[in-house]
């Protein structure tokens, strides 16, 4: 009985400590793995260079994906979003805004937008 007490007297002090281990100093040659975070939908050039004006909500999502962003206070209005950052601490963010009118591709705004963009 008298073990588990000085645990439980240990653990707030051990939990205190444990952030501490982050800043460890670093052996040479050795660094740790940073993984590659993404985020969000994934618009490429050739994607955006598929769509055409006067495309049905359907057509453009199945060139796109599903947007992750819709706005019930702008239904005729889609917001792809894109984040990544590289294990090297780079940032890339990309965003593409497709406007629709009467349920049809009106016009395309944001970083990811094909030359011959539909107008």
């Amino acid at each position: 009985m008298r073990m588990n007490t000085r645990l439980f007297r240990l653990l707030p002090l051990l939990a205190a400590l444990l952030p501490a281990c982050g800043s460890a100093p670093r052996i040479p040659g050795v660094t740790p793995y940073k993984v590659e975070i993404q985020q969000g939908n994934f618009v490429s050039q050739e994607m955006v260079a598929q769509l055409k004006p006067g495309m049905s909500k359907e057509q453009v999502r199945f060139v796109l994906g599903t947007p992750l962003l819709t706005d019930i206070f702008h239904a005729e209005r889609w917001d792809y979003v894109y984040w990544r950052e590289t294990p090297e601490g780079k940032r890339e963010k990309r965003t593409l805004a497709v406007h629709f009118s009467d349920g049809r591709l009106a016009r395309l705004d944001g970083d990811v937008v094909s030359p011959k963009e539909p107008q």
